[in-house]
């Protein structure tokens, strides 16, 4: 069944909730951080989501459904440099890093897996979902 929201795609739930764990992880930087890697990252992790939102908006048009997914996976790859940096910083643990780290990846795997199948994920015209019914 496909989703009838973008909240209910898998990966943009793991999204939100990877972004919410940035936003906590950061919370603990230094303040000299704050408008640098602090921001630089929680953006980014927030983007992901906002990407994803706006590609299944666009689903009808396979191209810029593809093209807004390829964004979101261009900014989860952004997220996964800042956890670089903040590992090597001292401001997350290995722990930490490696559990992002993993959720990120499964993030940009799930997204590939939606951008080489764009027309399993069209949008089905309303005419077409009434005579269906």
């Amino acid at each position: 069944m496909i989703a009838k929201d973008h909240r209910e795609l898998r990966v943009c739930r793991l999204a939100f909730e990877s972004a919410l764990e940035i936003h906590k992880q950061s919370a603990h930087f230094p303040p000299e951080e704050k408008y640098s890697l602090t921001d630089q990252i929680r953006r980014s992790s927030r983007s992901i989501c906002a990407n994803i939102a706006e590609a299944w908006r666009k689903r009808r048009y396979p191209n810029s459904f593809v093209s807004k997914l390829s964004d979101a996976d261009s900014e989860s790859a952004e997220v996964l440099v800042w956890l670089e940096f903040a590992l090597s910083f001292g401001y997350i643990t290995n722990d930490a890093f490696r559990e992002l780290n993993d959720r990120y990846a499964h993030i940009s795997s799930q997204l590939a897996l939606m951008m080489a199948e764009p027309e399993k994920w069209k949008h089905r015209e309303r005419t077409d979902a009434l005579n269906q019914s």
